[in-house]
């Protein structure tokens, strides 16, 4: 029988976010502000902070970039904030988390689930977290309540979300809360990012702009389109110089009086106007203000003269040398894209490929009811901690024999001595996680005639089909098992009902055809699956 495994190497489903000194920088026409502190978390946000900039290069920064990039004066930011929140006060969308936050008088419940949503929010779509949060929000609706649940109960309800680490980050923090602090959550960004585990810049400034009040500047994936496109930034955004430059930007406008409206409103508009592909610009509510839609009317209008297009040197003259926030002169204009000519496209590392042999071991004849094998995966790296089928990494080019025998090897490291005959290969899942491209060679094994397994070690279980899809599973597995659920085992190749399909689809032969094949019956082989055999 099998111990509890140890810990899976070189699986991490999350990107870090990188580090950075706490400062102070100069707005580009007001005295030192404040910035936020460095991230410590590795929350999946956006690539956002650079790393800790030297001297010489925040000099270099402040020195080398053109006022083209910069706003003028009080005056043009004033109108930026006014023009952003007019319109968000006219069109924002009707969310769960803003409904409960604008309803809230408690602080520390008004920060708990701006939190939640923030944490939920990244690298998800909004219509995919509104349930979510929804039904978390009914489940723990405050720290005290997060902070008595299991883990187990947290990666359940997290299941399908993605980014797991994330559920078991927000348990954690509300322990901490709840344990050091007494339940009320830390007031400014500094210390909420110093002290929330797996939180970052992005998210201390939400929740304290939002929740507390306090002004200060976020930037994320919609905010770096944003501000790329307003000032014309054509550099990589990912760069430590163009990263700064946009979190000095973002502290710049934010408003002091609103400004976790201001932010979301930011964010807002990158989500619904300002978007990567077919922007609304006639309905941009700063497009007076915007540098890439400048530059567009005046290509345009260059072309319509039949005169060459005026470059960017002639608005943005950097005091010596390459504008560190233009593009390259190796990427010129296209005229063909406009305004999404911002922000430049980053060059992103293809995900790794993986291969796994995985299995779904099902006891048709368990007491309780048929029931099937889960394992639970280490508690740190890829999946940590969600239940998967027994499973067991493979090199793509092994033979199937190959597979075979290690997965059964693995089997039987979990429930004892198996019959190998009946491990049938079903067919291949594809999974991309973040940064893995998973395919899962999917074979299934139905203990018909073998005594039922009762005891297995720690870490395993046996689930009943209707546990398992409320299991705190991922969405991989799922696929998994809707394979193993649409075909009986033996199936997939050679097999009868394969045969009938393929048939069934042949044209209808010739009459000449039909002659020849009646002196010619089809054989079907003697060990062949019965249609209406049991599933395997």
């Amino acid at each position: 029988m099998k111990k509890p495994r140890a810990a899976v190497g070189n699986q991490s489903g999350r990107r870090k976010e990188a580090s950075s000194q706490e400062g102070k920088k100069k707005c580009a026409f007001s005295s030192s502000q404040s910035k936020l502190s460095a991230p410590s978390g590795t929350i999946p946000e956006f690539s956002e902070t650079p790393a800790g900039l030297s001297r010489q290069q925040k000099a270099l920064l402040q020195a080398s970039v053109s006022p083209y990039h910069l706003f003028r004066d009080v005056a043009e930011v004033t109108a930026f904030q006014e023009s952003l929140l007019g319109w968000y006060d006219r069109k924002k969308r009707d969310l769960p988390w803003r409904r409960l936050v604008e309803g809230e008088v408690d602080l520390d419940r008004r920060a708990y689930a701006v939190w939640v949503s923030e944490v939920m929010l990244q690298q998800t779509q909004v219509a995919t977290v509104i349930n979510y949060y929804t039904r978390w929000m009914q489940k723990w609706p405050t720290l005290q309540d997060l902070a008595s649940a299991s883990l187990e109960e947290v990666n359940q309800l997290w299941a399908g979300l993605g980014y797991y680490s994330r559920g078991r980050w927000l348990q954690e923090g509300a322990q901490k809360v709840v344990e050091e602090l007494g339940g009320h959550m830390p007031r400014t960004a500094e210390t909420l990012q110093r002290f929330l585990p797996g939180v970052g810049r992005y998210t201390a400034g939400a929740i304290a702009s939002i929740a507390f009040g306090q002004a200060a500047g976020v930037v994320d994936g919609n905010i770096i389109r944003v501000l790329c496109r307003v000032r014309a930034i054509g550099a990589e955004p990912s760069s430590s110089l163009v990263s700064q430059h946009l979190w000095n930007l973002a502290q710049q406008l934010v408003d002091p009086a609103r400004p976790g409206d201001f932010n979301q409103a930011a964010m807002e508009l990158g989500a619904i106007v300002c978007t990567p592909q077919r922007p609304l610009c006639s309905h941009c509510p700063v497009q007076s203000l915007c540098r890439a839609r400048q530059r567009v009317e005046r290509e345009q209008l260059s072309a319509s003269q039949s005169l060459p297009g005026s470059g960017d040197v002639e608005e943005c003259a950097p005091n010596t040398g390459q504008c560190p926030l233009c593009a390259p002169p190796t990427e010129p204009w296209d005229q063909t894209l406009g305004v999404t000519n911002f922000p430049r496209k980053a060059s992103r590392k293809p995900p790794r490929e993986e291969c796994s042999a995985i299995c779904v071991l099902e006891q048709p004849k368990a007491l309780g009811g048929a029931c099937i094998l889960l394992v639970q995966r280490p508690n740190s790296g890829l999946l940590a901690g969600l239940w998967e089928f027994p499973s067991v990494n493979v090199n793509a080019e092994a033979s199937g024999q190959h597979q075979r025998e290690a997965l059964l090897q693995e089997l039987q490291s979990w429930v004892g001595s198996l019959p190998d005959t009946h491990l049938q290969h079903l067919g291949q899942v594809v999974h991309t996680f973040s940064h893995i491209k998973m395919t899962y060679q999917v074979y299934g094994l139905a203990l018909e005639e073998h005594t039922p397994v009762t005891i297995v070690p720690p870490g395993a279980r046996w689930l009943t089909r209707e546990d398992f899809h409320t299991a705190a599973v991922s969405t991989a597995m799922k696929k998994v098992f809707r394979m193993y659920e649409g075909q009986q085992p033996g199936t997939c190749k050679g097999s009868k009902r394969s045969q009938v399909a393929t048939l069934s689809k042949r044209k209808k032969p010739s009459p000449g055809q039909q002659v020849l094949e009646s002196f010619f019956p089809p054989q079907v082989p003697t060990d062949a699956p019965s249609l209406n055999s049991a599933a395997q």
